[in-house]
């Protein structure tokens, strides 16, 4: 159904006019206006604190992006990816991520089937396929535990699982290690194979039609290392496939008995709470595992009742488009000042852009008088404050910022916490109050005039630049799911807002295609076609230095 334009609504205007004003307005001044800022605009729940007072909005911002949701049907669009109707338009499928998490007496249905019966069948499988790696039963060929775990994915089905067990990496088994490949690069396998031997390695092939084509050749370059040393009745204890196709794990050589599937209303980079996950089962065992999915369930429950003025992923939301839409910021930077969400800013790339970088609305109609999803870009504290935070401070663009930490750490380095975390308040501070010329003169004071007078616009800085700051007890499998789901669903209001079909990449395939067809004349399999100059130079010179 076409909506109205989102720049006719009535409430987009409202928020137009209102940030003509706004655009004015210095944080520092916010906050000495109003002593109770920072417990008006933050909010918490499933074990997250979101403070939102470091931007340059007010009250009267956030009722009228209150009201812009609800004229965008934010909440009714919300109700109906719940209730599992078939939200992604392009493909006529139901987004149902959150039925992965959901209590298996839960009753979620799609096409008038009850899908919780299903997905818990598949944990069941996950809980005693995992349970058997990690206590030793399940043994490779010679009948050695298995040591090394080498999950082969790309996207989604490499993102969400190798981020989650590197923040979880406290909880891990201390016998397995876990290594991802998803690059068709052959430096990432040629790495991975370095690292294992062949007797004591499980390979997760991770392709829900096993026919992706980066991943199937990562997956038959590991088969053909494997039989190197052994025989093809033996690669049924070393490989098993999340995946949907039978015969083709079968022709592989994998025992359908260890397929592990999902569904077609699982977009990959929402899969991590399937059977995409099991990497992270293997890793922490089942128990942390349904401890992830819950996190993530609470916070679910959360953005499915909370009012829109409590409510964690719409508040983060909302700031985000108002950052976008009206005071102009074109990518939003993400801080983890938690060495071990080091993948994070990563996985939000893929969540957020993938999502919601679209230049149609879900009817089909250009969008051309607004901007949609921010690049989204990051690394950890401290490390990003001796590398980019230079430009954040004083370029000449506005980045928003978020921060993310855990009160308390888990290791004994505890003067090492209380540097970590004195840095990510400060510079959240910094980039709200910046330094004034005269701060800087009073900071300068006894050296000559002139001198002071030269550095001064060297050490100013403008301030007044946005972040918002998301704080949890400790990182655990718990709050990790919640963090996860925050951004999930704020992603998903960010696309309502903008009328964009947020589970659909039709980007992704392009290049894809393309690329089959080069590879083809690469590799002397079929004659040259026309391509462009550029791309024709750069087959040749491919092809001269075989």
């Amino acid at each position: 159904m076409r909506q109205p334009l989102l720049t006719s609504t009535a409430a987009y205007q409202a928020l137009q006019n209102h940030a003509a004003k706004a655009r004015d307005w210095q944080m520092r001044d916010l906050f000495a206006q109003d002593p109770q800022r920072f417990e008006r605009l933050s909010t918490e729940a499933a074990g997250l604190f979101l403070d939102y007072s470091k931007n340059r909005l007010d009250g009267r911002t956030l009722e009228l992006l209150k009201t812009l949701a609800q004229e965008r049907g934010v909440e009714r669009l919300r109700d109906a990816m719940f209730a599992g109707e078939k939200i992604n338009l392009t493909e006529g499928r139901a987004v149902l991520h959150t039925a992965l998490r959901a209590p298996r007496d839960a009753a979620i249905t799609v096409d008038g089937q009850d899908v919780s019966a299903d997905v818990h069948a598949v944990l069941d499988h996950v809980k005693a396929f995992s349970d058997a790696v990690r206590n030793g039963d399940w043994q490779g060929h010679t009948g050695k535990a298995i040591t090394d775990v080498i999950n082969i994915g790309i996207g989604g089905s490499d993102l969400g699982p190798k981020m989650v067990c590197l923040a979880l990496r406290q909880f891990a088994h201390p016998r397995l290690t876990m290594h991802f490949v998803s690059n068709v690069d052959g430096h990432d396998m040629d790495a991975a194979l370095s690292r294992v031997n062949p007797e004591t390695t499980l390979f997760i092939i991770a392709s829900k039609t096993f026919t992706t084509a980066e991943t199937m050749m990562n997956a038959n370059t590991a088969r053909a290392w494997f039989l190197q040393s052994a025989s093809e009745e033996a690669l049924a204890k070393h490989f098993v496939a999340v995946s949907t196709n039978v015969e083709a794990i079968k022709k592989f050589g994998i025992d359908p008995a260890n397929m592990f599937p999902f569904w077609d209303w699982v977009g990959g980079r929402y899969s991590v709470w399937s059977a995409i996950g099991l990497p992270v089962a293997l890793c922490v065992g089942f128990g942390y595992f349904s401890d992830f999915l819950a996190g993530a369930h609470a916070m679910d429950e959360h953005f499915r009742s909370a009012p829109i003025e409590e409510n964690l992923p719409t508040i983060l939301a909302l700031v985000g488009f108002w950052n976008r839409e009206f005071l102009d910021c074109a990518s939003v930077s993400i801080a983890p000042y938690h060495q071990d969400l080091n993948r994070f800013p990563a996985y939000l790339q893929q969540l957020e852009m993938e999502s919601n970088g679209k230049r149609v609305t879900r009817a089909g109609d250009v969008i051309d008088d607004y901007e949609t999803c921010p690049v989204i870009w990051g690394d950890v504290g401290t490390n990003g404050q001796h590398a980019y935070f230079q430009l954040l401070h004083q370029g000449t663009d506005v980045t928003p910022i978020d921060f993310i930490a855990a009160l308390r750490p888990a290791h004994e380095f505890h003067n090492h916490h209380a540097a970590l975390l004195a840095n990510c308040f400060a510079q959240s501070e910094a980039f709200m109050k910046g330094k004034t010329a005269d701060e800087v003169r009073a900071d300068l004071a006894g050296q000559p005039a002139d001198e002071i007078e030269r550095l001064v616009p060297h050490k100013t800085f403008p301030g007044n630049r946005p972040s918002n700051t998301i704080l949890m007890e400790y990182l655990t499998p718990t709050t990790l799911g919640a963090l996860i789901a925050l951004y999930e669903h704020k992603t998903f209001v960010q696309g309502a807002l903008w009328d964009v079909n947020s589970f659909d990449q039709w980007g992704v395939e392009l290049g894809k295609v393309l690329a089959k067809k080069i590879e083809a004349e690469l590799n002397g399999e079929a004659s040259p076609s026309q391509h462009d100059g550029s791309t024709n130079g750069l087959i040749a010179r491919a092809k001269a230095a075989v």
